[in-house]
């Protein structure tokens, strides 16, 4: 699958970008060399290659790991760090740029 002039112009304007010809162009460039690579890495044969759910095969050193949860640092236990309570409501607020007394107010960044 190739992208196209198209495709950049469409995913540019989504994004809200204003791309030059030069830049469109580059943008062109490097989306299909991503995806000529993608096609590369699809003929290989992973057959016998087995799934893996972390891309690391080392226990942590981090936290509470064990020989049944190797990957405990993935979702790591707060108490280690102790929990902390949240700013209240009213501190938060009290810098804000403009509030309407519950919210912080911020300026439309979407215009269409």
């Amino acid at each position: 699958m190739k992208v196209t002039e198209k495709d950049v112009a469409y995913v540019a304007d989504l994004a809200n970008l204003e791309l030059s010809a030069d830049e469109r162009a580059r943008m062109l460039r490097d989306l299909n060399s991503i995806l000529e690579y993608i096609d590369q890495l699809n003929e290989l044969d992973t057959s016998t290659i087995q799934p893996m759910a972390q891309i690391i095969d080392q226990p942590s050193t981090f936290g509470s790991a064990s020989e049944e949860e190797p990957f405990a640092y993935a979702t790591r236990n707060d108490l280690l760090y102790g929990l902390r309570k949240s700013l209240p409501h009213d501190v938060a607020l009290q810098n804000a740029p403009e509030t309407d007394g519950t919210f912080f107010r911020v300026p439309k960044v979407i215009e269409r």
